[in-house]
């Protein structure tokens, strides 16, 4: 399974941005996907999971929404109502069930919200 992020980018506090992942290969061997992020110097975090219902962290919910297109075979995050602790590299990954871990990893897009 291959995984590719994109939207990421500058944006003002109070701002959106919508990431995209793109996913390719053995798609049928997944069996949930989400969005993860990571910040300077800070543990990496689950941000939204997705698989027969969704999952958000408390810090997000309300401003965040994931959502999929089956047939781009794409994964969304919308962000609104940013704030500029959510400046972090944004990971798109996906679960493999057969170890029940995400296993599948995008290589990151950027988030940076101004004060």
């Amino acid at each position: 399974v291959q995984l590719v992020e994109s939207g990421g980018g500058l944006v003002q506090a109070g701002g959106s941005l919508r990431l995209s992942c793109a996913a390719s290969g053995s798609i049928f061997s997944i069996d949930a996907m989400g969005w993860f992020r990571q910040g300077l110097g800070k543990e990496r975090e689950l941000v939204a999971t997705m698989s027969s219902s969704t999952y958000y962290a408390d810090y997000v919910k309300g401003r965040f929404t994931i959502s999929r297109d089956n047939a781009k075979n794409t994964l969304y995050l919308e962000m609104n109502s940013l704030k500029p602790e959510a400046t972090a590299m944004y990971y798109c990954a996906a679960r493999d069930p057969a170890s029940g871990e995400y296993d599948y990893w995008g290589q990151g897009t950027q988030v940076t919200v101004s004060s």
